[in-house]
Parts: structure tokens; sequence; C-alpha cells
């Protein structure tokens, strides 16, 4: 599962795990276990919704969220 973070217009963002990622041709995005951006339940999705449905016209971006072996670790521009 790949896990994006939806910015929705006129509201918060929402994480999703999608299978694959969005191609050109897709009118939604379909996504499960849908939660805030910290990890948290969101206000407007009803307690027990697994699988979310998202318009492309509601969207303004998409961002691709690394995985856990993906991450690097940043290097600080100052010195200790």
């Amino acid at each position: 599962m790949i896990s994006i973070l939806v910015h929705i217009s006129n509201s918060e963002p929402v994480k999703i795990d999608v299978e694959h990622l969005p191609s050109t041709t897709d009118t939604c995005i379909i996504g499960k276990n849908p939660r805030g951006k910290a990890d948290k339940e969101i206000v407007g999705i009803e307690e027990g919704v697994t699988t979310v449905i998202f318009p492309w016209w509601r969207i303004n971006y998409v961002q691709i969220l690394p995985s856990g072996e993906e991450e690097t670790p940043f290097v600080l521009p100052y010195r200790d």
C-alpha cells in the first residue's frame, strides 16, 4: 500500500492508503483507511468508514508520502 496525503478544496488534508498511484485518466481517487494528517480521526467522516472516494474536481493536489524504508535522514546545515 502507498500512503498519500490528499489536499481537498476548503477542507483539511486527508491521509489515505492506495493500491497504486492515480493515473491521468482517473476521474477519482479511491483510498482505504482515511485519517487526518497526524493519523487522527477526521471530523467529516463517519465512524467505521474504511474506504473513501474523492473526485478530482475537489482535489487541489496530492502528496506521496515516503514509506519507512524510503526515508533518509535529513542533513542539518549546521554543526554541533
